[in-house]
């Protein structure tokens, strides 16, 4: 299974569609993964392969942090196998530690400095810049294809350990309403209790009758967001959204939540534990399907809500776009579990954008034909009336 020869999709430890051809099998996937989005409750989960070709990793960063030749860096790297994380993780412990028995510990300070600053600063990009086109265009075809699907199905829930802003300026870019927990005027505050909001129309004027929008995404940044600032206000939580530029923000500023899994304070007040406990409802609601798309699975506090939702919620489905066979998802013989790998011709079909070209059907493209058909019919009858 950690070979990636032509097309794969796993149920369970079953490899399904054995002996057919890729072209069927593409076309198979497609026909699967459209009855899996017709599901009352789909979430989508998405990690930094949804960035990359925009957002650099973290093999990246580690080099740069690396150039700036800090002694303890390369002591902590060395032995956390250059995985900035647990080097992160290895940090913040260290702090706290320190601060606990109430010791200056300023060589730990300054590095986790400079690793928050450096990746502040290669995550606060210019999205108007002509060389993010096509991560930009990529996030618009995957909204265009699954934000208006049958209204008598719940919205769709994107849930993001991205700290980017792709997501929302798509979405404000397409003229598709989100909701993100935020609200107010001039000054946006979070509030968890908006995430039981839903949002209508008013569909008759004399009557209390009211329409669910369908253009409509719930957007949850579980790792926090490069907009997000603590200052304080008429909320009970304090975190402001802001609208900002890549060069008028210090780091110092930001509720950036940065890749650590042991996430030491840093995630264990509000709005993350809200946030969480949203994406941990969500998968525990009946006729759900999670799909999980560039994630690495380095994250252990979303790995246990997904491995609960599994114990607990018979009628879940889980689809992941990835190869990881050492990870214990793919390693479990449980029919819920769907794995899609492989390639096509010199194209990875578990990347972010393969899958929104090639392989998640238009859930609107049957609404358009319908709404077409059913203007043709009514031209005509006026047309057969007048003559």
């Amino acid at each position: 299974m950690s070979e990636q020869i032509g097309i794969k999709i796993y149920q369970g430890l079953n490899e399904l569609l054995k002996g057919k051809r890729d072209d069927e099998k593409l076309k198979l996937i497609e026909q699967k993964l459209f009855d899996l989005l017709n599901i009352k409750n789909i979430n989508f989960l998405f990690g930094s392969g949804t960035s990359v070709d925009s957002i650099p990793t973290m093999k990246y960063l580690i080099k740069k942090i690396d150039a700036k030749k800090n002694a303890l860096f390369e002591k902590i790297k060395n032995s956390n196998k250059d995985n900035l994380e647990s080097i992160l993780g290895v940090l913040y412990s260290k702090r706290d530690y320190q601060l606990g028995i109430n010791e200056e510990d300023k060589e730990t300070e300054e590095l986790i400095k400079i690793i928050e600053e450096t990746i502040f600063n290669e995550i606060n990009i210019d999205l108007s810049d002509s060389c993010h086109e096509k991560a930009m265009n990529i996030y618009k075809t995957f909204y265009q294809k699954v934000t208006y699907r049958n209204r008598d199905l719940s919205r769709v829930n994107i849930f993001t350990t991205n700290n980017d802003l792709f997501n929302e300026r798509v979405l404000d870019n397409l003229n598709i309403n989100y909701n993100n927990g935020f609200g107010g005027g001039l000054e946006r505050f979070f509030n968890s209790a908006r995430f039981e909001y839903t949002f209508s129309r008013k569909i008759e004027t004399s009557l209390e009758k009211y329409e669910a929008l369908d253009n409509m995404i719930y957007l949850y940044k579980l790792h926090g967001s490069i907009n997000w600032i603590e200052k304080e206000g008429n909320s009970l939580f304090n975190i402001q959204e802001v609208n900002i530029k890549n060069t008028n923000k210090k780091p110092s500023e930001s509720v950036l939540i940065y890749p650590n899994p042991l996430k030491q304070g840093k995630s264990l007040t509000s709005p993350y534990t809200d946030i969480i406990r949203e994406f941990q409802k969500k998968l525990l609601l009946q006729n759900s399907v999670l799909f999980i798309i560039g994630y690495s699975f380095s994250d252990e506090h979303i790995n246990n809500i997904i491995y609960q939702a599994l114990s607990s919620n018979s009628s879940i489905s889980i689809v992941i776009f990835n190869n990881s066979s050492e990870k214990p998802l793919f390693k479990i013989d449980d029919q819920r579990i769907y794995k899609i790998f492989g390639k096509d011709k010199d194209k990875n079909i578990h990347y972010f954008e393969y899958i929104v070209d090639n392989l998640i059907p238009n859930l609107n493209e049957n609404r358009d034909k319908n709404l077409l058909k059913d203007f043709m019919d009514k031209l005509s009858k006026a047309q057969e009336q007048n003559s």
